[in-house]
């Protein structure tokens, strides 16, 4: 898989952002966070080896990981990207964002029906957002769409907003001042998608962790390996009781 960053920055935006490991990276840095600005990586997927193979090879790309793709200041560089998305179809570019009201001022005039190799994750941290958000993105013109439930502040009903999502991702909020994530959570969010046929992935446990009334504190560094130990994601067409 590879990764693009056009620019950096962003604006803490809903209460899933407290903790952004964007602004804490940065502050580590003494970056500004607050300045959006492009990257060296800007022309990343089409610069070209002396040989003339892309550099960037073929497959998942992960885009704009270092921001938000439709933050309004990136408006004047968005379409130099999607044409250099268009240009890679050997690419499947893989975008999140808080700010899925902006989607349809933010497409290309050629966007129709959606792109086949664009994918996008639409983020919802609790109840809150997610019925403020997900009616809108069930309405979009997107082909391939997912739903990042990540950092998990509260239970989520996701149940009516199933249709068409390729994938549920479930992950806690990392800190040590995080708030916690409870396991029930995230069981609960698992059986709405095994009641739907949709996949599900539990990425990563919570600094913050409560399992059967016991709460656990975990280091960063073993947030996704005791997720992936749990072996609870759901590939969307195995048979189960669990519903």
């Amino acid at each position: 898989m590879g990764m693009w960053n056009p620019w950096r920055g962003c604006h803490r935006y809903s209460e899933g952002c407290r903790f952004c490991y964007i602004h804490k990276g940065d502050a580590k840095r003494g970056v500004d966070t607050g300045q959006i600005v492009k990257t060296d990586q800007f022309l990343a997927p089409i610069a070209r080896k002396k040989n003339g193979e892309y550099r960037m090879k073929p497959g998942l790309v992960y885009l704009c990981f270092s921001s938000d793709f439709l933050l309004p200041e990136a408006d004047p560089w968005r379409q130099d990207c999607w044409d250099m998305i268009r240009q890679r179809q050997d690419c499947t570019f893989l975008f999140l964002t808080k700010r899925i009201e902006r989607f349809m001022d933010c497409v290309p005039p050629d966007w129709g029906e959606g792109w086949d190799n664009v994918v996008v994750g639409c983020t919802v941290e609790n109840q809150r957002r997610a019925d403020e958000r997900l009616p809108i993105f069930s309405a979009l013109p997107i082909r391939h769409k997912n739903i990042i439930c990540q950092p998990m502040i509260s239970p989520i009903d996701l149940e009516r907003y199933l249709q068409g999502i390729e994938l549920v991702v479930a992950g806690g909020e990392s800190d040590r001042f995080a708030r916690p994530m409870y396991y029930d959570w995230v069981l609960d969010l698992r059986r709405q998608c095994i009641r739907r046929a949709v996949p599900f992935s539990f990425r990563q446990c919570g600094t913050h962790f409560i399992k059967d009334g016991r709460e656990y504190t975990l280091q960063k560094k073993d947030l996704c390996a005791q997720a992936r130990k749990a072996n609870i994601d759901y590939d969307g067409k195995q048979t189960t009781s669990e519903a």
